[in-house]
């Protein structure tokens, strides 16, 4: 498995982009479901959560008072 330093340096350009590409689909599939009043669902610690929309805006507004 590779790391995300490992992704990083990889000699393929498609491959070091897919880090950042991931992080955007991400950012947008919380916004989606903040927008719709639906939960975005996880894997933590290998079980699956489901963090619903109004945990999604505190987890937001928390992000950008820091």
């Amino acid at each position: 498995m590779m790391s995300t330093q490992d992704i990083s340096t990889a000699k393929d350009p498609g491959l070091r982009a897919s880090m950042a590409a991931m992080q955007r689909a991400a950012a947008l599939a919380r916004q989606t479901a903040m927008q719709t009043e639906t939960a975005v669902v996880i894997v933590e610690d290998e079980q699956l959560v489901r963090i619903l929309a109004d945990e999604l805006r505190q987890i937001d507004t928390q992000g950008k008072s820091a």
